[in-house]
């Protein structure tokens, strides 16, 4: 039952989209928890100018033991309540998704005025649609709808092809890898040809750091260029450490999600492994000439794709984007700034990096990335 303070329902704690790898369980200190505060209290306000056009005034925010939801929006005594485990259990995605989703509610009652609605009602979900805002009573990230029918079939012939690429003969196993790319081009295209309905989520991938550097950016540009999502670095909040950072963001279907991280976990741990080879090799030592040869492994991969990409060009399926999915990446973050880096020196770490980055074949398995943490990669079969 709907509390008369128009407080937001008990959230489900279904998992939602995967955002960066959360911080270790257990109670934060009074310091950590006044410092996460401060830095949601500068969130909200970045939030109010871009999303809600400064629309709204300041609420109280406060930190609660509830267990029974994530947040709420309190109506009577101004103040947005975050459950105190959404710090120490979730990543700090979930808590500005969270934040927003609150925020949302806030809007309905003190921007528009609205009181006899129901928490969800109509307005609500539209001040959510307008602004990519996940509107579930969880107020969690969404991954996207589940793909189903014509798209799980993508997802398992993908694996699939992917499963063949594992063949020790070279030629199958760069054959089966280029199917699996073609079809998922073909396979969008139709998508967006057919006009079809097509619902985004996005995911955090890989680790939070304080700054990106090459080999990241150039993994980066891989994926928005081949693998059909749009990717974007977002501040985050370390939160037991007490320090700002970035994480990549991806946004698209379900589907390419999917296979987008996919591709990024593989790349990454496979790059840590050619370098380890090369340094053990005594090749290389240095943390620097490290940086300078995985970002020629990941420029190696690209070119192996875009030659992939002017064959299928040659084919007649020609990739011209999905203007759906950059109008969605425009609602949830109407104010981007674009900045340019300067490449890694082209040093012989480069350019090993580089010739190792144009063997990789990717291929299905189980992958051990950077974090020593093990897990399946694009299951066959989606349970």
């Amino acid at each position: 039952m709907e509390p008369s303070s128009r407080s937001s329902p008990p959230a489900d704690l279904r998992p939602g989209a995967r955002t960066a790898p959360p911080d270790p369980p257990g109670p934060l200190s009074a310091d950590l928890e006044a410092a996460a505060l401060r830095v949601l209290r500068g969130t909200w306000a970045d939030l109010n100018r871009s999303l809600f056009d400064a629309r709204l005034r300041p609420p109280a925010l406060e930190l609660t033991d509830d267990r029974s939801r994530l947040g709420a929006w309190r109506r009577e005594s101004r103040t947005i309540a975050l459950a105190r485990r959404l710090l120490g259990e979730f990543g700090w995605g979930t808590v500005v998704e969270v934040l927003k989703h609150e925020m949302a509610h806030q809007f309905v009652d003190e921007a528009l005025g609205l009181h006899d609605e129901p928490a969800h009602g109509p307005a609500f979900r539209k001040v959510c649609e307008e602004r990519a805002i996940d509107m579930r009573a969880a107020g969690r990230p969404s991954p996207g709808a589940p793909a189903t029918g014509t798209r799980e079939r993508v997802i398992e012939r993908v694996a699939r092809l992917l499963a063949l690429a594992e063949s020790p003969n070279e030629h199958e196993a760069r054959a089966a890898a280029a199917a699996a790319q073609r079809l998922m081009l073909k396979y969008n295209i139709e998508e967006i040809r057919s006009a079809s309905e097509r619902n985004y989520g996005f995911r955090h991938v890989g680790r939070i750091s304080a700054r990106t550097d090459e080999p990241r950016r150039l993994l980066a540009n891989i994926l928005s260029e081949h693998y059909f999502v749009e990717t974007i670095w977002v501040p985050v909040w370390r939160v037991r450490e007490g320090k700002r950072g970035v994480v990549l963001e991806l946004c698209g279907t379900e589907e390419n999600l999917e296979l987008a991280e996919y591709v990024h976990s593989f790349l990454e741990g496979t790059a840590e492994r050619l370098w380890d080879e090369y340094r053990r090799a005594g090749r290389a030592w240095s943390n620097a000439e490290r940086r300078t040869f995985l970002a020629g492994v990941m420029a190696g991969f690209r070119e192996t794709l875009r030659a992939q990409g002017t064959a299928s060009r040659e084919e007649g399926l020609v990739w011209v984007g999905d203007r759906d999915l950059k109008r969605y990446l425009r609602r949830r973050y109407p104010y981007v700034r674009h900045t340019r880096h300067a490449g890694s020196p082209r040093t012989a770490a480069w350019s090993d990096g580089q010739a190792a980055g144009r063997e990789i074949v990717v291929h299905r398995g189980i992958h051990e990335g950077p974090a020593g943490r093990e897990r399946p990669l694009l299951p066959s079969r989606r349970g």
